[in-house]
């Protein structure tokens, strides 16, 4: 009996699970939580008398998280796709009801009221449509590289797109992004999307142009097209729209080779608007300098060469597409924060993962590592 037990265990097959990826994970939300402190305790103070405030919402929130990732992580990854249409319908759902009746926040209609919970549905479309694409990509097969093929996914995409952007233009992007960085995995012919890489940067070069007439058709609002204008020349609106920028240019510039220290910022004092949210890069700048920001970035590449090692390795082409549809979401997000905190694209109120503030954002990326993780856990590693 104890014999058969041995030779039972002997020949189960031995599965890969990436450490390496889970501690990055927790140091970059430990990371964030100091920053989140340091960046914050200031107005945290002032306006609650507790300098923790902010850090302590994100570590609980965080921590239920971590728990739910590491639960997903021991799941097996082809149960998501009996509910991949189900989400996605859902998603429209959410999105409809935030519409409706979601709490505006800076004029804006974001969140969703759900009993004591408030979240942001955007972050639950972009999730769901990783699963979905991955799924309907494996579905059509071949057929990928057909015309068909891609109208189908991008049929899919664009319409849920498109209600996100009505609202958070910058998670419309992202959500594109996701799909545009999968089928490019999945396609063989490359040619086309290196030309809608191309056009994208022609159509950033002449912004300015091309959103007054979008205004004038009136597919741009008065306020994107501000915020254009406040990117080509933040100086011309230092007491307007181009406040938020100078002082977050000021704190990077400010910040030099090694910083002024840990917790030493002076434009967090009231200067830049709410430090601990889409600005935490320059503060991160201006505490740690350009050796810390640099860091911060080796870290997610690091982490984004995790997820390429996983999707190389993926026992399909399902769990390879989750992957994939992960990392594009983190690498995207990461570029644009990055991008519009050093005033290289206009402004779109983007986060930084798991580093910025905000609890919806970060229970569900701690989902997604949670769905990496468990694809890597179908990795059989050879005796």
């Amino acid at each position: 009996m104890a014999e058969n037990r041995r030779e039972k265990k002997k020949n189960k097959p031995r599965r890969f699970y990436d450490y390496s990826l889970l501690f990055t994970v927790i140091f970059l939300t430990a990371f964030g939580l100091v920053m989140i402190y340091s960046s914050s305790s200031y107005a945290a103070q002032i306006k609650f008398e507790d300098p923790a405030y902010f850090m302590m919402r994100q570590a609980k929130i965080a921590l239920a998280g971590f728990v739910m990732m590491l639960v997903i992580s021991k799941m097996d990854y082809h149960w998501y796709a009996r509910f991949a249409v189900l989400a996605y319908i859902f998603s429209y759902v959410m999105m409809i009801a935030v519409s409706l009746f979601g709490d505006i926040i800076n004029g804006k209609r974001r969140w969703l009221d759900v009993g004591p919970i408030r979240f942001q549905p955007t972050e639950f479309v972009k999730i769901s449509l990783i699963v979905l694409l991955a799924a309907l990509i494996v579905q059509i097969g071949k057929n990928i590289n057909t015309k068909g093929g891609v109208l189908l996914i991008i049929a899919v995409t664009l319409p849920i797109a498109g209600i996100v952007a009505a609202n958070n233009l910058s998670s419309g992007i992202i959500i594109v992004g996701i799909a545009f960085v999968m089928l490019f995995v999945a396609c063989k012919k490359k040619w086309p999307f290196f030309l809608c890489g191309a056009a994208g940067v022609g159509v950033l070069a002449f912004a300015g142009p091309i959103a007054t007439a979008l205004v004038k058709l009136n597919i741009l609002h008065d306020y994107q097209l501000s915020r254009i204008l406040v990117w080509k020349s933040p100086e011309a609106y230092p007491s307007t729209g181009g406040y938020q920028v100078l002082q977050g240019l000021y704190a990077i510039g400010s910040g030099g080779l090694v910083g002024r220290g840990l917790g030493e910022s002076i434009q967090k004092m009231g200067f830049v608007p709410e430090p601990q949210n889409d600005m935490i890069f320059s503060i991160i700048c201006e505490e740690l300098g350009l050796f810390g920001a640099v860091s911060v970035i080796l870290i997610f590449l690091f982490m984004i060469y995790r997820f390429m090692l996983i999707a190389d390795n993926a026992p399909d082409l399902f769990g390879a597409l989750i992957v994939v549809g992960v990392m594009a979401h983190i690498a995207i997000q990461v570029i644009l924060n990055v991008a519009v905190v050093t005033n290289t694209i206009p402004n779109t109120g983007i986060t930084l993962p798991f580093i910025s503030y905000g609890g919806t954002s970060v229970l569900f990326l701690m989902m997604e590592m949670g769905m990496v993780l468990s694809v890597s856990n179908q990795i059989r590693l050879e005796k």
